[in-house]
C-alpha cells in the first residue's frame, strides 16, 4: 500500500472519476489499434504494395503538409463544437479511411487514401487534451496526462506485440487484416466517448466579457509564450517521433538487415519502459522547471540516435539489443515530453481558446511530421542513411537548448515550480 500512495497519491487517486475511468479506457481501445499499424506506413507502401521508396516517403510529407494544414480548423471545431463531437466525427472518418487504405493497391488509391488519413488525423490529441483538462482539476493534470500517456503505451505495446505474430511481408493480406482491426477497434472507443459528451460541449461565453467571443487564432498567435514553445518543439520533434516514425522501420530492415518481426520487439522494449516507468517518474518531475526537463527529454534523445548509428558497427543480433537498449533512453524522454509537455500548453490556454491552443501545440508535430521524410528522403536517397542518425540527434539537441532558453518566458506556474506548493 506504501508503495501503491509513492506512485500514485491519494489525492490523484481521488481524482480518477468514473469519466476519467472511461477516458482511460478510450485511450487503451484506441491504442491498441494503432499499435497494430505503428511505423509500417512506409514499410507497407514500399515492401508490401511495391512502391519506391522516394514515393513512399515523399507521400509520407504529403500527408503531414494536409494534416498540418487542416489542424487550425479541427482547434477551431473544438471550440465552437466541443472536444467529444469532433472525436466522435474523427473517428468515424478515420475508420473508413484506414479500410480504404488496407485494400488499395494504385498509386492513385495510396494518394487519396492517405490524404484522407492525413486530414482527419490533423485532429491528432487536441480533443483528448482539451477533454482530460475538464475532467481533471489543474493542480492533478499534468499527472493525469502522465498516466493517460502511459496508457497509450501499454495499448500501442499490446497491439505492436499482436501485429509482429501477424504481419508477415510475403502475404499482404497480413497489413490488411492490422488496418481493418484498427478501424473497428477505434469504432469501439467512440462508442465510450459518447457517454462522455456531458463534459465535452463548446464553452459558453460568458456574458459579462463578451469580447471573448470574437478572440479567435490572432489572440492564439501573439502569444509569445506559445510561439516560443512551439518553434522549440518542431526541433525537438525533428530529432525524435518526426524521424522515428519515417526512417527507424527502413533503417532496420535496410541499413541493420534485420527482420521486419525485430521492429515490433524494439517497440515492445520502448513501450515496456513507459508503462513500468511513468509514474515514477511522474514523481520525479512533480515541481521542477518543465521548461528544463524538457530539455532532458532532447539530450535523451540524442543519445538514443548515437547508439542506433553506433549499432551498425556491431554484428546483427548485438545490433539489434543496442537498439533496444537505444529505445529505452528514448522512451525516458517520451514520459518527459507528453505529461509536461501537455500540460505546460493547457497552463497557458484560457479556457475559451484551449481548442486553439492545443492545436498550435500539435502545429509542431505537423511541421515534424512534413520535414523529417523529406529529410529522411534525402540521406536515403544518396546512400547516407548511415549518417542520419547521428544528423538527426543533433537536430533534438538543437531543440533541448531552445527549450532551455524559453524559461525566462514563462512564469513560475506555467513552468511547473509551483506545483510542488500547490500541493
Amino acid at each position: 500500500m506504501k508503495l501503491l500512495d509513492t506512485l500514485v497519491p491519494p489525492d490523484f487517486r481521488g481524482a480518477i472519476t468514473r469519466p476519467v475511468r472511461r477516458f482511460y479506457l478510450c485511450t487503451f481501445i484506441n491504442c491498441v489499434g494503432f499499435g497494430l499499424i505503428l511505423s509500417l506506413f512506409v514499410v507497407y507502401l514500399h515492401n508490401v504494395r511495391g512502391f519506391s521508396e522516394s514515393f513512399a516517403t515523399a507521400l509520407l510529407a504529403v500527408s503531414s503538409v494536409v494534416g498540418l494544414a487542416s489542424a487550425p480548423l479541427w482547434g477551431t471545431l473544438i471550440d465552437h463544437f466541443g472536444p467529444v463531437r469532433v472525436s466522435l466525427t474523427v473517428t468515424f472518418f478515420n475508420a473508413a479511411a484506414l479500410i480504404y487504405w488496407a485494400f488499395m493497391h494504385t498509386h492513385a488509391q495510396a494518394i487519396f487514401g492517405a490524404v484522407a488519413l492525413a486530414l482527419v488525423g490533423g485532429a491528432g490529441w487536441g480533443p483528448g487534451a482539451v477533454l482530460m483538462s475538464r475532467l481533471v482539476p489543474e493542480i492533478h493534470r499534468q499527472r493525469a496526462f502522465g498516466v493517460n500517456f502511459m496508457l497509450v503505451n501499454l495499448g500501442i505495446g499490446f497491439g505492436g506485440l499482436v501485429a509482429a505474430l501477424l504481419v508477415n511481408l510475403q502475404h499482404p493480406g497480413t497489413f490488411e487484416v492490422l488496418y481493418v482491426g484498427n478501424a473497428l477497434l477505434a469504432l469501439v472507443a467512440s462508442g465510450l466517448l459518447w457517454t462522455l459528451r456531458a463534459h465535452g460541449g463548446p464553452v459558453p461565453v460568458s456574458h459579462d466579457d463578451p469580447a471573448k467571443a470574437n478572440e479567435g487564432w490572432r489572440v492564439v498567435l501573439a502569444d509569445r509564450r506559445l510561439v516560443r514553445y512551439v518553434g522549440a518543439l518542431v526541433l525537438l520533434m525533428l530529432g525524435g517521433y518526426g524521424a522515428l516514425d519515417t526512417g527507424l522501420s527502413l533503417f532496420v530492415v535496410n541499413n541493420l538487415h534485420a527482420s521486419v518481426h525485430a521492429i515490433g520487439v524494439i517497440f515492445f522494449f520502448n513501450t515496456s519502459t513507459i508503462v513500468l516507468a511513468q509514474l515514477w517518474m511522474l514523481n520525479r518531475i512533480a515541481g521542477h522547471s518543465r521548461s528544463r526537463v524538457l530539455a532532458l527529454v532532447g539530450a535523451c534523445w540524442f543519445l538514443f540516435w548515437i547508439i542506433l548509428g553506433s549499432s551498425l558497427a556491431m554484428p546483427k543480433i548485438f545490433a539489434v539489443a543496442a537498439v533496444c537498449l537505444a529505445m529505452v533512453i528514448f522512451a525516458i524522454g517520451e514520459i518527459m515530453l507528453q505529461p509536461v509537455g501537455t500540460a505546460m500548453v493547457n497552463e497557458m490556454a484560457p479556457e475559451h481558446l484551449r481548442g486553439r491552443y492545443n492545436a498550435a501545440a500539435g502545429f509542431a508535430w505537423g511541421v515534424s511530421g512534413t520535414l523529417a521524410p523529406a529529410m529522411t528522403s534525402v540521406y536515403f536517397s544518396l546512400h547516407l542513411g548511415n549518417w542520419w542518425p547521428l544528423g538527426t540527434g543533433l537536430t533534438a539537441l538543437v531543440g533541448s537548448f531552445m527549450m532551455l532558453n524559453l524559461r525566462r518566458s514563462l512564469s513560475a506556474k506555467e513552468d511547473g515550480r509551483l506545483l510542488a506548493a500547490a500541493g
